[in-house]
């Protein structure tokens, strides 16, 4: 099976354990240094992300999101999380919030989407924590969509998300309707990513 399907396959088996996981708002026991997600899954309609690890859940995070609204980012300056397939690209430790690890957006699919409607698709999307010196908000900054686009955590699970994302590791970002069953979920992934490589073979 190639690499994406694999991938894929790995997401919808992580999608169905996270669905019956509720957030857990008090602190965890950290992972073992040893372990590193594999894929980072975002549901923005959830305001969750979750790191998974071979198929299994690691963390779930509840994010705040971009204030321009639930759409998908389309433009330079819209504030809306944007959805898709990226990566992990780089990271940055001296960010104007606390740590940011950015993400691949835009894609080529993107930038064309963009070009067509005679816009720049804009950039600079991250996973970050709370801006210097408005750390001591803590959960409270998710009572509100806050961010130009990227996606928030508290500055204390930005640590450890920093700690668990390498640089390279894939993320999807969906809107996926809380009413959508994780059954509907794992069958609109196949069809997108599973049913596609199966024909590459």
């Amino acid at each position: 099976m190639k690499r994406p399907a694999l991938f894929a396959a790995t997401i919808i088996a992580a999608l169905s354990f996270a669905a019956a996981v509720p957030f857990l708002d008090e602190p965890q026991a950290p992972p073992p240094d040893h372990l590193t997600a594999d894929s980072v899954i975002v549901e923005k309609s959830m305001h969750r992300m979750s790191l998974v690890k071979d198929g299994q859940l690691l963390r779930t995070y509840r994010v705040a999101l971009g204030r321009g609204g639930p759409e998908a980012k389309s433009r330079e300056g819209d504030a809306r999380t944007p959805e898709g397939t990226y990566v992990i690209d780089r990271r940055n430790p001296r960010s104007c919030c606390h740590l940011a690890l950015h993400v691949s957006y835009p894609s080529a699919a993107d930038v064309g989407a963009a070009c067509a409607r005679g816009v720049s698709a804009g950039s600079d999307i991250e996973i970050h924590g709370l801006r210097n010196g408005l750390g001591w908000l803590g959960r409270l900054h998710r009572d509100m969509e806050w961010t130009s686009g990227c996606i928030a955590a508290t500055d204390s699970e930005m640590e450890e998300i920093w700690r668990l994302v390498p640089d390279g590791t894939p993320i999807v970002i969906k809107h996926w309707p809380a009413a959508l069953t994780t059954r509907a979920v794992g069958a609109a992934m196949r069809r997108q990513w599973l049913e596609p490589a199966a024909a590459l073979q």
